[in-house]
């Protein structure tokens, strides 16, 4: 919106967000919801961030440009008992699916007694293990979903598991290869190589939140999410613009509080001269990690998957054993493209008849790169689809591609094309960006970093936007 500078200069707010990803959203319900006068400033022309959806390839087709599935937006208590009308969560009749080289494939089902079952041995195992997580969701949810602070009882034990590296978690409690494969492929969410520290945390809560919550998705698209969270705030008199590129803190309207859903490497630029040189250097250091290269799809009929289970669930794990998934993992950090990338599929028109004209299907795909990746994965990545489900491609009516650099443009919190808004390994679960008892307050009185580059990261669960507003509302 051109002149919004010039238009906005005598206007006076209580808050400002700069940014209108879920936590920037999150954070401006929050504040408007203590009945503080809310501006926000989207640079894009439509409000979202990562949840955002389009016809990317044919008219009628609509795909989610990042965010697709939502398992941590809808066990956040961010989200959890709010009233957002026209967002409605469907749940697939599996969660997620994960194939095998022989044709089978292993299930995570919202029952865990469905899911243990279809492990055999390592039923038991399965449920002592995430099981008695997905039980304990409602005491741990604060904790996980929070800052840094003295852990009960009950988050020190799912600490002591979740500080391990992925695969040797799975190898100490798993026997079979189907169990070790199902935990692999979800731990491989966080993006980190599966013999570090603290990889086992992601497999453990999305695990778990598979039998809490699912893993459901949006009907009409992840952009009904952001729709629902602007319709309240616009409800509440909270002011929204789009296309309001913010190049400096300089040009912002005067406001007590300033909050901004950016990444430590766009806050340098936004006013790294008002930041302390400590600060800028702690900023400065702030790591990113490897990228995503995402396919979105217009196909003709459904995946034909070989395995029956994978046409029953909205996410499936293209990635093979635990061995060929940590392979893949530690290439794409040693900087190397995987033979067989591990990959993410979600097919949502199989269950929302929003998403494709009668008859037709969406698919939307993506694997690990290294950062800032040039390479096109396009060929390896459909060579491992057709071995699942062969046929694939000769239903392609259409491809469109985001690489890192398109990822980056699309959205700057991609930095390289990462799209987490920072590594989430041990270092930086625990000074995220920072080591401090409150990592969303900068040295500057009144501004508030509120992204994914804060606890608890990424997920479009809005609970860095929901918590560095109350560190905002904490001022009096």
């Amino acid at each position: 919106m051109s002149g919004w500078r010039e238009r906005l200069a005598a206007q006076r707010y209580d808050a400002i967000v700069v940014g209108s990803g879920p936590n920037g959203l999150a954070a401006a319900l929050t504040l408007a919801e203590a009945g503080r006068a809310v501006l926000v400033l989207e640079a894009a022309k439509t409000a979202g961030g990562g949840l955002r959806s389009e016809e990317r390839t044919l008219p009628g087709f609509v795909h989610d440009v990042c965010s697709a599935i939502h398992p941590m937006a809808a066990g956040s208590p961010f989200f959890v008992g709010r009233d957002l009308p026209g967002l409605e969560w469907i749940h697939p009749p599996l969660a997620l699916a994960h194939p095998l080289d022989d044709g089978s494939a292993v299930a995570l089902a919202a029952s865990v007694e469905a899911t243990a079952e279809g492990l055999g041995a390592d039923g038991r195992a399965w449920t002592r293990l995430v099981g008695a997580l997905a039980r304990d969701w409602p005491t741990l949810a604060p904790e996980l979903l929070g800052p840094l602070r003295v852990p009960s009882l009950a988050m020190a034990r799912f600490g002591l598991r979740a500080l391990r590296p992925a695969r040797a978690l799975a190898e100490s409690w798993f026997r079979g290869e189907p169990a070790r494969a199902l935990f692999a492929g979800i731990a491989a969410h966080a993006v980190l190589p599966l013999d570090g520290a603290a990889s086992a945390a992601a497999g453990l809560v999305l695990g778990a939140l598979g039998h809490v919550t699912g893993w459901p998705l949006a009907r009409g698209g992840s952009q009904r999410i952001a729709d629902a969270l602007l319709a309240r705030l616009s409800s509440l008199g909270a002011e929204i613009l789009t296309g309001a590129r913010v190049a400096s803190l300089a040009e912002l309207p005067p406001a007590r509080d300033v909050l901004l859903d950016v990444t430590p490497r766009q806050l340098l630029a936004l006013g790294g001269e008002r930041l302390p040189a400590s600060y800028r250097r702690t900023l400065a250091r702030f790591r990113y990690g490897p990228a995503a290269f995402k396919i979105d799809y217009a196909l003709s009929g459904p995946i034909p998957w070989r395995a029956e289970a994978c046409r029953r669930a909205g996410t499936v794990h293209v990635g093979g054993t635990l061995d060929a998934i940590a392979q893949s993992e530690a290439d794409v950090w040693r900087g190397v493209l995987p033979a067989r990338p591990y990959m993410i599929v979600a097919q949502q028109s199989l269950f929302d008849a929003t998403r494709a004209p009668a008859g037709r299907h969406t698919a939307w795909v993506y694997c690990h790169v290294p950062a800032a990746s040039t390479a096109d994965r396009t060929e390896a990545m459909e060579r491992e689809l057709e071995r699942h489900a062969p046929g694939f491609c000769d239903l392609v009516l259409a491809r469109a591609v985001l690489s890192p650099a398109d990822l980056e443009a699309h959205n700057p919190n991609y930095v390289g094309g990462a799209i987490g808004g920072g590594v989430s390994d041990l270092a930086q679960i625990v000074a995220r960006p920072r080591l401090s008892w409150s990592p969303y307050a900068t040295p500057i009185p009144g501004m508030f970093l509120c992204s994914s580059s804060t606890p608890p990261g990424a997920g479009g669960h809005g609970m860095c936007g929901w918590q560095a507003a109350q560190a905002a509302l904490g001022r009096g």
